[in-house]
Parts: C-alpha cells; structure tokens; sequence
C-alpha cells in the first residue's frame, strides 16, 4: 500500500502531463438512462450527462457517481476529470429515503447499462469503460462491479463491460443508509448481500481503491477499504491497489483522487489498446 504525504507527491507521481490545459469538450445534457416503459424512466433522477471529447474517437469513458450518503446530491462532471482525453458520464440517481437503497445500486446498474450500450454512438470505445464515484459513488461503483445480479437484467458481465472499478472512499460493508433501513446505528457494521465485501472474488475487473488520511476520514473508512484489499488479494485477485492520501479528509480527497485516476485510467488504456 503507498501512502502519499503531499499532493504535490501526487503531481510527481502522475507526472507533468496532468498540468497541461484540458482538452476541448461538448457536453450533452439531461439524458434518461431507463428504457421505455420502466416504471423509473420518467424519473428525473435517472438522467445523465455527458462530457465528450472533440478531438478523437475511440475514447474512453468513466462514469462517475456522486456522492451524498444515498440521501442527497446531484451529478455531477468532475472538472479535473474533463478534458482529459476520455469522456465522462455524471450519473444521477433516486434517493433515500424516497427509494430504498437497492433502487439506488438498480439506477447505477441501469445507468452503466445504457453507457455499455450507447457510447459508441457517441464515439467512444465500449471495451473502455471505467466505473468510479465517491463516497456513496463508491459505494455504488463497487456494487454494480462485484455483484452481477445488478448488471443481469440488462445481459452484461461486469467482467467484460468494465476496464476497471475506481471506488473513491466508498463503504465496502453494507451502506449506513441501509442499516439505517434496518434500523442499526451507523457505528455497528454489517456485512451481508448488500455489502461490496460480501462480493470479494479474484475474477472481478481491477480495482483502484483511493482513500483520504486514516486518521481524518469518516467511520473507519481508511480502515474498511484497507481490509477490503486485504481480502481481495487474500481470495487472489490480480490487480487490486488501494492509495491513501495524507491530509485529506473525507470530503476533499478527490482533490488529490483525480490526479491518480487519470494517470491510471491513461496507463490501463494504453495497455489494453497496444
């Protein structure tokens, strides 16, 4: 596991590209993620937007969940992710209390569904889909890309779909508003079906886990994703590496994220484009 002290060891360890001037953009708003005739498809929660790039086909594309605890939030097109080189896709979703958790995990599912299936259309590389969020973002990245039952309905493996997951200090026991559902304190922890680490296996696509200070994140959060890779290279997985950002709170952790995850994004990229 590395530790970063700085955000400028970050800039180091991304390299002097990330300073250059992001790259010209077309963003496409307010598209409805659910087919026709799915009881959610009116919803004006199950919409996404999208930033593309101007200057080639292609491309890749992560999709990004934002983050709110499940109960607030809007999405979002993170600006130091833009511009990059890849598109990126801002994911809304319905909330809690108004649907339950797995209506959440089933709106991320729906929303990775129609990026697998549409991307293309709007030139990007369906085999270079990178799924990523933080917090309840990460949450959700996590679900969809270790539990197949989400994906099932729609005929897709998160295996093949996904390049790789790129959880930003999502919880991987099961989400506090669901304890809250079930009426447990956020303080007691559950693993069961709703849990990322109820899914650990070595056959799950790579995974790059991200965490703000041990010491000034929320709930143990540091702790939990450390064990999470723990068990992920206990069961064999391959290519699981978690990053732990010095100084950093739950909250601003992004901020030295980004720089990480497009370095690793670019890096998977050319190694599966070679």
């Amino acid at each position: 596991m590395k530790r970063f002290l700085l955000i400028f060891a970050v800039l180091l360890f991304c390299g002097t590209d990330l300073w250059a001037q992001p790259a010209a953009v077309r963003t496409v708003r307010d598209i409805a993620y659910r087919k026709a005739g799915d009881p959610a498809a009116e919803d004006p929660l199950c919409r996404l937007d999208l930033s593309l790039p101007t200057d080639r086909k292609g491309f890749a594309t992560v999709i990004w969940f934002h983050g709110g605890g499940l109960t607030g939030g809007r999405r979002e097109l993170p600006a130091a992710l833009c511009g990059q080189g890849f598109a990126v896709v801002g994911v809304d979703y319905r909330l809690v209390p108004q649907v339950t958790v797995a209506q959440c995990v089933e709106d991320a599912a729906a929303a990775a569904a129609w990026v697998v299936e549409h991307i293309a259309e709007y030139g990007g590389d369906p085999r270079l889909i990178f799924v990523a969020g933080h917090s309840a973002g990460g949450y959700l990245t996590s679900m969809i890309g270790l539990d197949k039952r989400w994906l099932e309905p729609y005929g897709i493996d998160p295996d093949r779909a996904f390049a790789a997951l790129i959880p930003y200090s999502g919880q991987v026991v099961t989400h506090f508003s669901r304890r809250a559902e079930l009426g447990l304190p956020d303080t007691q922890p559950l693993v069961d079906d709703m849990a990322p680490l109820n899914h650990v296996r070595a056959d799950c696509p790579p995974i790059l886990i991200l965490s703000g200070d041990r010491e000034q994140e929320m709930l143990g959060r540091y702790e939990e994703n450390a064990y999470f890779w723990r068990m992920m290279k206990v069961v064999g997985h391959p290519d699981v590496q978690i990053r732990e950002f010095d100084g950093f709170d739950h909250g601003n952790m992004p901020q030295a994220g980004h720089f990480v995850a497009i370095r690793y994004i670019r890096d998977r990229v050319a190694r599966l484009t070679r």
